[in-house]
């Protein structure tokens, strides 16, 4: 596995599947599956994206936030299909949440939050790679709701692997994945790992 690639502690001990967390010590486990692969990824975000025009009845109004790391890649090429299939850009803001989480210390951080336009009024598309606990989320309206107040927000994951400790529920989901949480889902993108592909694996036991 590449060093500079990353992902979310979707597991014990960690339990928030949010901000991206550096794996360049943990290689890829044995067994690990691979359950999406490019062509998989491409078709739940062009499905993903005429939900999103459909429900919201075209692109007026609209604007796409991604949660750093990967959520912000899938949020631009949400963007590019929606644009493609309804001929109107819609703008693409990055957030970082960072700072809003609960389980990680802030000290020495530094936001790299990108959303140059105004949220207010706005029918806000939130977009993250995997809704797992809720967490994440909730640390992203937090985020959110600090630069505006928006008409609506909506929530697009790639992946659900389900136990939810907050009352968190995807308007739009590429794929459900039933999971325990002795097991890891991993996301990598092109844009960001040089490989397109969803992967599960078990965790080793505890000693």
């Amino acid at each position: 596995m590449n060093p500079a690639k990353s992902s979310k502690p979707q597991a014990p001990p960690t339990k928030s599947e949010g901000g991206a967390v550096s794996v360049a010590r943990r290689q890829p486990l044995n067994g690990a599956r691979r359950i999406l692969d490019q062509s998989d990824i491409r078709r739940a975000l062009t499905r993903i994206a005429h939900e999103i025009l459909e429900r919201n009845k075209g692109a007026k109004g609209l604007c796409l936030i991604g949660v750093r790391t990967r959520g912000a890649p899938l949020a631009h090429r949400l963007s590019e299909l929606i644009e493609r299939f309804e001929g109107e850009t819609v703008q693409v803001g990055e957030l970082d949440i960072a700072l809003h989480r609960d389980d990680r210390p802030h000290d020495g951080i530094r936001p790299r939050t990108s959303v140059d336009f105004e949220l207010t009024g706005k029918q806000v598309i939130l977009v993250d790679d995997v809704l797992y606990t809720g967490r994440s989320v909730r640390a992203a309206l937090d985020a959110l709701i600090e630069r505006g107040r928006p008409a609506s927000v909506q929530l697009a994951v790639l992946v659900d692997r389900g136990h939810r400790e907050l009352p968190v529920r995807a308007d739009y989901v590429g794929k459900n994945i039933p999971t325990s949480r002795q097991e890891r889902v991993t996301v990598y993108l092109s844009d960001t790992d040089g490989e397109e592909a969803v992967y599960i694996e078990r965790l080793p036991e505890e000693a």
